[in-house]
């Protein structure tokens, strides 16, 4: 087992010269680039109960940048149980990755976040009429665009890489499992669909 720096190291070596320029304290042009390209992102927390780490998704640019140093993400409905936002009441600090569908590269952002339920910025928000409960602000401390090597070893947005849904638990199914078989998989799965657009936002 390694359990030092020095251990590590040794295994590793010291990142190239690139890995450490790529690093900066604000967004570039290059990053917003990224930022606003972005349908997809996974957001990172901790807090005295252990690690959060949750999918965030919405239309491209649906993250806005409101100055090279802070980034707003609204918080739309899901499973309410705000893992994320109990940890940042706790610790403010976050990781954001951004992912954009068919890039190789991705974004990262370390920073610390405030929930904010400020009516002027909900509102910049709306889509079909429907406000965010909260906006979460990050102020960004390091941002780095991550290399393609991950995304290519998995051949993740190669088409014969998809798989069909129907090779996994449906939903309902690991809901009937979890509950000991009393759950109605079947109402749960026929009526998700439905269940699912209505509740976007």
């Amino acid at each position: 087992m390694l359990t030092t720096l020095e251990q590590l190291e040794q295994v590793y070596g010291q990142p190239n010269e690139r890995a450490i320029w790529k690093e900066i304290s604000a967004l570039n042009v290059d990053y917003r680039a990224f930022v606003e390209a972005s349908p997809f992102i996974v957001l990172a927390s901790v807090g005295a109960g252990g690690t959060d780490c949750s999918p965030k998704g919405d239309a491209p640019g649906f993250v806005k940048i409101l100055d090279d140093r802070t980034l707003a993400i609204p918080d739309r409905p899901g499973n309410n149980r705000i893992d994320n936002l109990r940890n940042i009441i706790a610790d403010p600090r976050v990781s954001l990755l951004f992912i954009i569908p068919g890039v190789g590269e991705t974004l990262r952002v370390n920073g610390r976040a405030a929930i904010s339920t400020d009516p002027d910025l909900l509102a910049t928000f709306t889509v079909g009429g429907k406000l965010p409960l909260t906006v979460l602000l990050v102020s960004i401390d390091s941002v780095y665009f991550h290399c393609s090597k991950a995304v290519v070893r998995a051949k993740l947005w190669a088409p014969e890489s998809q798989i069909e849904r129907a090779r996994l638990p449906s939903a309902g199914a690991i809901h009937q499992r979890l509950s000991g078989g009393v759950f109605d998989a079947e109402a749960y799965d026929r009526d998700m669909p439905a269940r699912t657009q209505a509740t976007l936002y």
